[in-house]
């Protein structure tokens, strides 16, 4: 039981983080572009795991992986963090902050498709419809509660923010038999994907150019996005008598968020937002459920 408490606090800590990073997004791109912003961030969760993995004493790790394994790592780099983060930041510069993370949170019913395509995985009829019941939930949204009109006021942001879901499954995807310890094979990922960024900024942007403000909101999004909230949720699922226990905390996350969306962005919270996200998170539910009766 006392194990199973601090699991609750490092899972309870990881969600705040992440509940914080919607806001972080939006302030930080008044400040740099999604090239600058990439490289910042990327740069400093490199830094932060590179700490981690020397208080843990796991240095050793890198030299030990094979050539193939730095190749996983480059391929795993440019879909998280370069791809994914670049194309969900252009999202947040096209959408509203409570609407880009609302529909980026499909990633989850996401994992389920890919499952049963790249991994054949068994899936049931009837988690189909949560499937449905999660996309529609994204219609509701994205029409801005009018699903019936199909009107779609930012169709580009709706298609980047829901490709950010599918690139996030892809990264999983690829590391699902990944047998490395995670915190080193993070770091390796993380670093290829920093390099990634540096290469892009320098052709896109400028990345010597990076105000203060900036500075800092991608140095909190590498710190409080990318690198502790994976670290301390790691740490929470192994204290778990039983990982379920700690995984459905993270559905609080988006409703957080809003939180402080409304608050420190002064977005108004429309109520369609919130309908479209609860329908995305009953989706959610309904499918771990199905799963587990199998």
């Amino acid at each position: 039981m006392r194990n199973q408490n601090k699991a609750y606090l490092y899972a309870l800590a990881a969600v705040g983080c992440w509940s914080t990073v919607a806001t972080a997004f939006k302030i930080t791109l008044r400040h740099l572009d999604v090239w600058q912003m990439l490289l910042a961030s990327s740069v400093a969760a490199v830094a932060v795991l590179a700490a981690i993995l020397a208080v843990q004493g796991k240095w050793h790790l890198l030299r030990e992986f094979h050539s193939a394994d730095y190749r996983r790592s480059a391929l795993a780099g440019l879909l998280n963090p370069f791809l994914y983060y670049s194309v969900l930041l252009t999202a947040y510069q096209l959408l509203p902050a409570q609407e880009a993370q609302s529909l980026n949170y499909t990633w989850s019913i996401v994992l389920v498709l890919m499952s049963a395509v790249f991994l054949r995985q068994h899936i049931r009829p009837a988690s189909y419809a949560a499937v449905l019941l999660s996309y529609f939930g994204v219609l509701v949204i994205a029409t801005h509660g009018r699903p019936w009109d199909l009107h779609f006021d930012d169709w580009p942001g709706v298609l980047l923010a829901v490709g950010s879901a599918f690139i996030w499954g892809g990264y999983w995807i690829l590391n699902v038999r990944d047998r490395r310890d995670e915190v080193a094979r993070l770091f390796l990922n993380f670093a290829f994907g920093a390099a990634y960024s540096l290469v892009a900024a320098l052709l896109f942007s400028d990345p010597l150019r990076l105000p203060l403000a900036g500075l800092a909101g991608g140095a909190y999004i590498g710190l409080f996005e990318m690198a502790i909230p994976f670290a301390v949720w790691l740490r929470a699922l192994n204290l778990s008598e039983n990982a379920a226990r700690v995984s459905n905390l993270v559905y609080l996350s988006p409703f957080l968020s809003l939180v402080f969306i409304n608050f420190i962005l002064r977005e108004t919270v429309h109520p369609y937002t919130l309908v479209g996200l609860g329908f995305i998170i009953a989706g959610i539910f309904l499918q771990q459920w199905l799963s587990h009766r199998n």
